[in-house]
C-alpha cells in the first residue's frame, strides 16, 4: 500500500484528481494551490467553486498556512476532535485562493483519523482537497467501483475501506459552535 499511496502523492504533485477512502466516503482530492487541479475536480464533481472545499491533513500543522492565527481556546477544541471525524469552520489567511474557500472568509479544515487519507497527506507533504465522490447533489460514492462510475476523469482511484460512519463527518464553526452540516 505504501508504495501506491507514495504514487498518488506523485499524481497530486503533478496536478491530478485522485479519489480516495475516507471515513464516511470515497473523496476526491488535489493540490490545494493548483488552481488548476482544483477547478478539475470542481469540473469533474459539477461543484461551484462559490461553495468552497475541505482541507484533510494528517496533522494540525500542515493546515495552519491557510488558516489566520488559531486562539488558544480554540486550538485546544481541535485539538480534543483531532485526529477524528469532524470538520472545523476556521477563519481562513487572507492569502487562502478563492478557488479552496468560494465566497467564505471561513476555511473547513481536518485532521483526519482515517489511516490511508492521512498517510496519503503525509506521502503528500501536506493538505489534499477532500470532497464527497459524486456529481454535486447526488449521493456519495461509498467504494472505489462506484466512485468509478460516478467520476469519469479521475487520474487515480486508491481502493481501500471507508472508515464506516454512515454520514459524512459534521462541519461545525469553530467560533461560534454552529453545526453547518450535522453528522
Amino acid at each position: 500500500m505504501q508504495v501506491k499511496l507514495q504514487h498518488a502523492a506523485r499524481v497530486l504533485r503533478a496536478g491530478g484528481v485522485v479519489a480516495y477512502p475516507t471515513e464516511a466516503v470515497f473523496g476526491l482530492g488535489c493540490d490545494p494551490l493548483n488552481q488548476a487541479a482544483v477547478l478539475r475536480l470542481l469540473a469533474i464533481k459539477q461543484r461551484p467553486m462559490a461553495k468552497g472545499l475541505i482541507l484533510i491533513a494528517n496533522r494540525l500543522e500542515q493546515l495552519l498556512p491557510f488558516l489566520r492565527p488559531l486562539d488558544p481556546k480554540v486550538e485546544q477544541r481541535l485539538q480534543e476532535t483531532w485526529p477524528g471525524p469532524v470538520t472545523w469552520l476556521l477563519p481562513a489567511d487572507p492569502a487562502t485562493p478563492r478557488w479552496l474557500r468560494g465566497r467564505h472568509t471561513k476555511l473547513a479544515v481536518r485532521v483526519t483519523a482515517h489511516p490511508l487519507a492521512a498517510t496519503l497527506c503525509e506521502a503528500f507533504g501536506g493538505p489534499i482537497v477532500s470532497t464527497s465522490a459524486n456529481a454535486s447533489g447526488r449521493p456519495p460514492a461509498r467504494s472505489a467501483l462506484q466512485t468509478r462510475l460516478r467520476c469519469p476523469g479521475l487520474d487515480l482511484i486508491i481502493s481501500g475501506a471507508t472508515g464506516g460512519l454512515e454520514r459524512p463527518t459534521p462541519i461545525r464553526d469553530a467560533l461560534s459552535g454552529e453545526v453547518h452540516r450535522p453528522g
